[in-house]
């Protein structure tokens, strides 16, 4: 059985990464100064980030529309017996409700994947599961090990400001850390699909230092470690964290660098820096 892969925008891979490999994507949507954007379409962070500088209203998003999602099936389905569409947790967006509204139109075609994640969490589900295809794997072995990887990964990010998390009504059980003293750094997780807070330091440094600890401990008797790291508008964000990521001593190979899409970048505002990671 030939599967194809579909996932959304917000899985924040590279569009040559994803073209080559074959992935379609349906992108979520940026609302703007009452303009409406396809997130890395037809707008950018630094556009966004510009714009909320200039005094426009912060940006909204949505989700794509399940006619979206039937267009993008349709056309995946012409050249494979079975779309496997891996999307960002529902619990922060209604696009797997949109997509399993579409997968109805197709009865046994469609496999709707929530990957309890966002951003580069989905992309490296997406990546590992086109990996595990191309080695001649079933559709049961993949959704196996992508399952294995929803429930055990790690991710930690932080963020300038909490603000653009707030106003997005995104923030979880983070809210707790709204208020917080100057220079506090927020590192922020995902647990079960929602954002929360993981710990706080005063500064960069620290904050860089507590998430590799907090890697550390989850590194302990993993053979073998693929981290994805991500950044907001400025690659420099990342760059520290990333380098005591891959000097830790720890079993970790770096398996992509990208930046955050304009719907994520809506939500975590400007100089997020963080990675996701999973043991093979």
């Amino acid at each position: 059985m030939k599967v194809a892969l579909v996932t959304d925008s917000t899985a924040d891979l590279p569009k040559p990464l994803r073209e080559g490999l074959g992935v379609r994507v349906v992108p979520l949507y940026v609302n703007l100064g009452g303009r409406i954007y396809k997130d890395w379409e037809e707008i950018s962070p630094a556009e966004i980030f510009q714009k909320v500088r200039e005094g426009t209203a912060f940006p909204t998003t949505s989700q794509p529309s399940p006619e979206d999602f039937q267009r993008t099936y349709q056309e995946a389905l012409m050249a494979a017996d079975h779309v496997l569409s891996i999307h960002i947790s529902a619990k922060l967006s209604g696009t797997v409700q949109s997509a399993t509204l579409a997968a109805q139109g197709f009865p046994g075609r469609i496999t709707v994947f929530d990957s309890q994640a966002a951003s580069l969490g989905i992309g490296m589900m997406v990546l590992r599961a086109h990996e595990l295809l191309s080695q001649g794997q079933t559709l049961e072995d993949v959704l196996s090990e992508l399952d294995r990887i929803r429930k055990d990964h790690f991710v930690r990010f932080s963020v300038v400001t909490l603000e653009f998390l707030k106003r997005g009504g995104r923030i979880g059980g983070a809210q707790a850390l709204l208020g917080t003293l100057l220079g506090i750094k927020p590192i922020l997780t995902l647990k079960e699909g929602r954002v929360e807070p993981a710990g706080r330091a005063r500064g960069e440094r620290k904050a860089r230092e507590e998430i590799l600890r907090d890697f550390q401990t989850w590194a302990q008797g993993r053979e073998r470690i693929r981290a994805f790291f991500l950044f907001s508008a400025e690659e420099n964000a990342v760059k520290e964290l990333k380098e005591m990521v891959l000097s830790s001593g720890l079993p970790v190979e770096e398996a992509l660098v990208s930046e955050l899409g304009a719907v994520i970048a809506s939500h975590t505002g400007p100089g997020t820096y963080g990675f996701y990671a999973y043991s093979l």
